[in-house]
């Protein structure tokens, strides 16, 4: 018996309303994990570069991991996997919350859905009896209003993933929204458009089933030590959640400030930071499931034009993006702006990103205030980032062509406006900057979704020993006293990314690490869950499989060195002020390291020998003949 799965993939093609299960194949499982390695592999068999990415051939895929719905620490998460309408190419999305944990309760690893409804539909999943529901009553209401109604007709118990008006109306920047008030996110690459396109307003999910645990007295037994661990030194996030390192991100020029120009924010970092917020708004905690740190919050504005519902506050990313990147240092603005984004259904670094390049082109004379309805777009303007967040939205004025994103927008602007519109590759760049943390760059350049810190999260190993080195043990690979320097930047990219592979595979929060929990503890938790014997080596090979496997799949879709880039911005733009005020990225050869430790070609394709060594013998027949042996 292996433990942890449910043995089960759920199936369903909306637009015969048919569905079947198929059994987990467990030889694949242990190749590919599962969460967004098994979904890339599904994607990769069934939906090549002649899918549209809104088309109803085009899959939508929901998957847990064998640690989620276990007790493992931070597993109560799950992927949402499929073709990006933002992109083109590969895209992943990673919640937390509850839903991920009541999916592999209901009974299934995960949930593939293909077709188009012929009317606004829903789906109710619990314990093995799966319904196809009418949700012609639901079309146009917000996420929280969405979540509300479901759970009056089965039940409170239930966790909903929905969009919202965005999604529906296919804006490039939606996301699904999981947990209700909660406000957890599946938010990247346009996810929530390609769920609109199939007219799936939601899947709402309850189980009893818990996962078997092969070893439990074992895992047990280790958490008892690792759990109080874990608590002791995440107690600063736990109290002041992801934005408890806004003021630290800001003094090293990590944190992009005025649509990625300017070094310094001080004092609006400040007034930002987890700890203003915790000190004037927070209610309580809130704790995805099987997570003991808690990073969640739960705030409310009472009065003012800002007020908000009693809901999720906004995390570190998006602090940053509706924060310092549009000049903004009201707090009260960013948290209704949060609370706007989950109830429209809209990511909010994304839009955040939007916001700042449109103020950028009002500054510039290219937008005026009559292309914005009215909106004085200078820097910072709450009313701006406001009603651009309706108008993005509701798919109205200038949100029309915002919800498009900004490598859309700035094309259709022409001139400059490239210039300011910060992506690699379509995705807008996540609040963190290469410029700070040399690394970055090939992480955001090679990122198989574009321009995302949390698919190598190397920066964590260039803070440096004396704050790092005994915060994440046994890693595979060294530390780097000067995070300016070049030496191995590259070659710490790839380590990283198959590191990430495999938390996003097994389902685990990247914060984990700061407990002091490394690869040795995630092989342990999946030995004693699965029953198998995984070493932490196997883990990182799947991680270097799965990461090729997805760049395999981007290959296909003509991705090369040419797209493997940053912004001119970041790459030529010094800012003068702050932590980072000189550095620049040395890009060029840092890429080219890249590409030597992954055994790819100079122009950045996985070569055969590569493939077949990682077991993607398949994967070589769409190789450019130049790649192969």
């Amino acid at each position: 018996m292996v433990g942890g799965y449910a043995g089960k993939i759920l199936e369903i093609d909306l637009t015969t309303r048919s569905l079947h299960e198929t059994p987990l194949d467990y030889d694949e499982a242990r190749k590919y994990l599962g969460g967004s390695g098994l979904a890339a592999k599904v994607l990769y068999d069934r939906v090549g570069p002649e899918v549209d990415p809104l088309s109803p051939e085009n899959l939508l895929i929901f998957m847990a991991g064998p640690l989620t719905g276990t007790p493992a620490p931070t597993s109560g998460r799950h992927a949402v996997v499929t073709k990006s309408p933002a992109t083109g190419i590969f895209a992943e999305s990673d919640s937390g919350g509850t839903w991920g944990q009541a999916l592999k309760w209901a009974g299934y690893d995960g949930i593939i859905i293909s077709g188009k409804a012929s009317s606004p539909t829903y789906l109710w999943v619990k314990d093995g009896d799966v319904r196809i529901r009418d949700a012609s009553h639901l079309w146009g209401k917000d996420s929280y209003e969405t979540d509300d109604i479901i759970k009056s007709s089965v039940g409170e118990r239930a966790v909903v993933a929905c969009i919202g008006p965005a999604g529906e109306r296919l804006c490039k920047l939606a996301a699904i929204m999981n947990d209700g008030y909660d406000g957890r996110t599946t938010g990247r690459a346009g996810v929530g458009a390609v769920m609109g396109s199939k007219n799936l307003k939601a899947i709402a999910v309850e189980g009893s089933r818990k996962p078997s645990i092969v070893r439990r007295g074992e895992l047990l037994e280790n958490l008892k030590t690792i759990i109080p661990q874990i608590k002791e030194y995440m107690v600063a996030m736990t109290k002041f959640g992801t934005g408890n390192g806004i003021v630290a991100t800001e003094a090293s020029g990590d944190m992009p400030i005025k649509n990625w120009r300017q070094g310094s924010f001080v004092e609006g970092a400040g007034v930002t930071s987890g700890q203003y917020m915790a000190e004037h708004y927070l209610v309580r905690n809130y704790h995805c499931a099987s997570c003991p740190i808690g990073c969640g919050r739960v705030i409310k504005v009472e009065n003012g034009p800002y007020k908000t519902a009693e809901g999720a506050g906004p995390e570190y990313e998006t602090l940053t993006a509706l924060g310092a990147l549009c000049l903004n240092d009201n707090l009260e603005v960013i948290m209704l702006g949060n609370e706007l984004c989950n109830r429209y259904g809209v990511d909010t670094i994304s839009a955040g990103a939007a916001i700042a390049f449109a103020m950028e082109a009002y500054e510039k004379g290219m937008i005026s205030q009559e292309d914005a309805g009215g909106l004085d777009l200078r820097w910072g303007n709450p009313e701006a980032i406001i009603g651009l967040i309706h108008q993005i939205g509701k798919g109205e004025g200038l949100g029309l062509l915002l919800g498009e994103g900004v490598r859309i927008a700035s094309e259709r602007l022409g001139g400059l406006a490239p210039e300011w519109a910060i992506h690699v590759k379509g995705l807008e760049c996540a609040m963190h900057d290469p410029r700070a943390y040399h690394s970055m760059a090939t992480g955001y350049a090679t990122g198989n979704r574009g321009g995302c810190h949390l698919q190598s999260a190397s920066y964590l190993w260039e803070r440096g020993p004396q704050a790092f080195k005994t915060a994440i043990p046994t890693m595979p690979f060294e530390w780097y006293e000067d995070r300016h320097g070049l030496e191995n930047k590259g070659k710490l990219t790839v380590n990283c990314q198959n590191l990430m592979s495999v938390m996003d595979s097994l389902k685990l929060c990247k914060f984990v690490f700061n407990g002091r929990v490394g690869i040795e503890n995630f092989a342990n938790w999946t030995s004693c869950i699965t029953g198998l014997d995984i070493s932490a080596d196997e883990l990182m090979e799947a991680g270097e499989r799965l990461y090729n496997l997805k760049r395999m799949y981007n290959v296909r879709h003509g991705i090369s060195r040419k797209d493997d880039t940053l912004p001119s911005r970041i790459l030529s733009h010094k800012r003068g002020t702050g932590g980072s005020a000189e550095f620049l990225p040395k890009f060029g050869e840092q890429l080219s390291e890249y590409y030597d430790a992954r055994g790819w070609t100079e122009e950045g394709i996985p070569a055969e020998e590569t493939l077949r060594r990682l077991g993607l013998d398949f994967a070589v027949k769409h190789l450019p003949v130049a790649a192969r042996i």
